[in-house]
């Protein structure tokens, strides 16, 4: 098993734990210098607490801001069990995230591929490499349980939904 499966595999339980939660499944861990530093998996994605702030990198980067202060950003690698919306792409950006790895392409809102060289200066010079589809399979199928259960309203009638269903 590479280092990048392993480290997927511990955004994997966040993500499982998510949907286990009733929450969209997907999770973040940070790690740096081949430890984890920060975990977060989505919160709030259901009603009436339903926001779109609370995504899994975003609590994974508020856990090491608020826990260990004093690590450097730009040592991290993010794993992310869903490509990582442009909000989170750029939250990881800012934050000099080193690496982003993640799992299952967002076809309906992913932000990696987007075009940094066309960007305001602050982004122009972001230094993040993007690693894609690592144990793509087992993210996959996470999300494919969710969109399958009709308790389950998030983003229920979206191309996300429907591109999911259709992937074998």
């Amino acid at each position: 098993m590479s280092q990048h499966e392993h480290f997927m595999k511990l955004a994997l339980q966040e993500a499982r734990q998510a949907l286990q939660e009733n929450e969209f499944p997907v999770g973040c861990v940070l790690v740096c210098d081949n430890e984890v530093v920060g975990r977060g998996r989505r919160i709030n994605s259901r009603l009436p607490s339903r926001n779109e702030l609370d995504h899994a990198e975003i609590v994974a980067l508020r856990n090491i801001i608020t826990g260990q202060p004093q690590i450097n950003p730009a040592r991290l690698t993010a794993y992310c069990t869903m490509e990582p919306c442009l909000m989170c792409y750029a939250a990881l950006l800012l934050s000099q995230v080193a690496v982003i790895v993640y799992a299952y392409e967002d076809a309906m809102g992913g932000g990696t591929e987007l075009p940094l060289a066309a960007l305001a200066p602050l982004y122009r010079g972001a230094k993040t490499t993007v690693i894609p589809h690592v144990l793509r399979q087992e993210s996959l199928a996470l999300f494919k349980q969710f969109f399958l259960n009709p308790e389950h309203s998030y983003w229920q009638d979206s191309y996300l939904a429907e591109y999911t269903l259709s992937q074998s």
